[in-house]
């Protein structure tokens, strides 16, 4: 459900957290506490800078910044900002064209008490309940 991406996003979110010391954190040492490609990452933190999740800072003393609190992030806005949708069946995507079976199909409310489920156990969770 959910892929690489946005699992080591998440890991980079909360490396940041962790390790914020009003400085930019270099990307090569998020790489290397995480085990993650340093190649990898630059994909993954331009997707979070375009979402406005993190501030890149290039140059000497040049790195990644959290641009707010880790307790304003919730898990759920990371994730989708690299998953995309969430949803569990086609139909429930954002700007999905209307099932024609929508009025009689038996799984639309199990479907869509699942996606309610998820939606709110990713946007209820903080980075900060993440951190140990």
């Amino acid at each position: 459900m959910i892929s690489t991406k946005g699992r080591y996003a998440l890991r980079v979110m909360l490396d940041l957290a962790e390790h914020d010391k009003g400085q930019p954190v270099p990307l090569k040492d998020i790489a290397e506490r995480q085990g993650i490609s340093k190649k990898y990452l630059e994909i993954i933190v331009k997707d979070l800078v375009d979402g406005k999740l993190v501030k890149g800072a290039s140059g000497k003393g040049g790195g990644y910044v959290l641009l707010r609190k880790p307790d304003e992030y919730s898990v759920g806005e990371i994730v989708e900002r690299m998953e995309g949708t969430l949803a569990p069946v086609a139909c429930l995507q954002k700007d999905a064209e209307v099932c024609p079976k929508v009025a009689s199909c038996a799984t639309l409310p199990l479907w869509q008490e699942l996606d309610q489920l998820v939606h709110d156990f990713l946007y209820q969770k903080k980075l900060t309940d993440l951190i140990k």
